[in-house]
C-alpha cells in the first residue's frame, strides 16, 4: 500500500524571517504537519483493518479522521508552496485578469481574502478557490481542514489561520500575520494552479454564462 509522505520545505526555515519565524516553520512543519501525514496513514491501516475482518462498526469515525488528517496533509503541502523568499507583490497574466475579473480589482481580493481568514470561527484556513461549474474564483473559510468548501473547488492559495501558524511569533494579534504573508506568496506556484484548475472545464461542464460574458 502506497503511503504518504511529508514533503520537504523548498527553502531554509528561516528564509521567511521576519515574516514567518524559523522555529515556527520548523514547528509547523516537522510537529504539526508531521502529525497529520502520521495518522493519515495510520487511518487507512485501520481501514485496511476493517475491511479485511468485515468490520465496520467505527467506518463513521474512521473515514471523518481521513478527512481531517489528509486534508491537514494537502493543504500545510499547498501552503509551503505558495510562499517563498522574497515573494509578495501582485500576479501577472490569466491570474491577474481572473482576479480582477471575479473579485472587482486586486485590492479587492486582498482585503476579502484577508478577512475570510481572520473571521474564521475556530480553527481553519482562508483560501482562493477555483470553481470549475461556474469557471470562477472564489474566497473560501475551510473550517479545521475539510469542511465549508464547495466540492470540485480547487485551492489555488491558502491561509493557515491555525493558532500554531502565527501564536508564538504574533501572539492575539492574528491579522497582523495574515498581512504579513502578503510579502511571501510565489504568485508563479499560484499562477500554474490556476491554469491546471482550468482544465477541469472540460470535464465538468459549466452550468452558468455569468463567467464568460465578463
Amino acid at each position: 500500500m502506497s503511503k504518504y509522505t511529508l514533503p520537504d520545505l523548498e527553502y531554509d526555515f528561516g528564509a521567511l524571517e521576519p515574516h514567518i519565524s524559523g522555529q515556527i516553520m520548523q514547528l509547523h512543519h516537522d510537529k504539526h504537519h508531521a502529525a497529520y501525514v502520521k495518522k493519515a496513514n495510520e487511518t487507512l491501516e485501520k481501514l485496511d483493518e476493517a475491511r479485511d475482518k468485515s468490520d465496520f462498526t467505527r467506518i463513521g469515525g474512521l473515514e471523518k479522521a481521513l478527512a481531517f488528517n489528509l486534508s491537514g496533509h494537502v493543504l500545510h503541502s499547498l501552503f509551503w508552496r505558495n510562499m517563498t523568499p522574497k515573494g509578495g507583490g501582485r500576479p501577472k497574466g490569466e491570474l491577474a485578469n481572473a482576479i480582477t475579473r471575479d473579485f472587482g480589482s486586486f485590492d479587492g481580493f486582498q482585503k476579502q481574502i484577508t478577512e475570510v481568514a481572520g473571521t474564521i470561527m475556530g480553527s481553519g484556513w482562508g483560501a482562493l478557490v477555483y470553481e470549475p461549474m461556474a469557471g470562477r474564483l472564489l474566497c473560501s473559510q475551510i473550517y479545521d481542514h475539510q469542511s465549508n468548501l464547495a466540492q470540485a473547488g480547487v485551492p489555488l492559495l491558502v491561509i493557515d489561520a491555525w493558532e500554531h501558524a502565527y501564536y508564538l511569533q504574533y501572539k492575539t494579534e492574528k491579522t497582523k500575520f495574515f498581512e504579513a504573508v502578503w510579502n511571501l506568496w510565489n504568485w508563479d506556484d499560484v499562477a500554474q494552479r490556476y491554469d491546471a484548475a482550468c482544465r477541469m472545464n472540460l470535464l465538468i461542464p459549466q452550468t452558468v454564462e455569468v463567467a464568460a460574458k465578463r
